[in-house]
């Protein structure tokens, strides 16, 4: 077991609980002429976050490690931050197209470590993890009319 990709992959738990709640926090109280689309994109990807944290805690155990498992931890390890409950609807599409650029870079810490270690599994769950979040990423930024990075 290698110490530091548990604590990588602990990273991605956190973060994945914090986006979870953040994404709750926008799908109950987005608002203005987008509510409709937004009210659901926001769904699907809180329900995803919800699959990718599960996902990544198994295989932690699955690894020997431990999962970070308390909200204090989540938020102390996380690479977003909460929401702060004063957004409007655009800023809360480009805040989680932004949040996703520091998911990417955790992931691919995690797939490098994961790849050095010679753990194919854990190299396959982040990357397909990855290429979920890079997909809606760029949706989320053609919403608002943006070309990607």
């Amino acid at each position: 077991m290698s110490k530091e990709l548990i604590n990588e992959l602990n990273t991605q738990v956190a973060t994945w609980s914090v986006m979870y709640g953040k994404l709750h926090n926008y799908h109950w109280y987005v608002k203005g002429h987008h509510f409709f689309t937004l009210h659901a994109k926001f769904e699907e990807l809180y329900n995803e976050a919800t699959l990718h944290m599960d996902e990544i805690a198994e295989r932690i155990l699955t690894l020997g490690g431990n999962p970070v498992a308390t909200l204090k931890e989540h938020l102390e390890q996380s690479v977003v931050k909460e929401a702060t409950g004063q957004e409007k609807a655009d800023d809360m599409v480009k805040t989680i197209a932004e949040d996703f650029d520091g998911i990417m870079k955790s992931l691919k810490k995690g797939m490098d470590l994961a790849a050095k270690k010679g753990d194919g599994m854990t190299e396959d769950l982040l990357n397909a993890t990855y290429q979920s979040i890079e997909k809606h990423q760029w949706m989320l930024n053609a919403f608002l009319g943006e070309d990607n990075k």
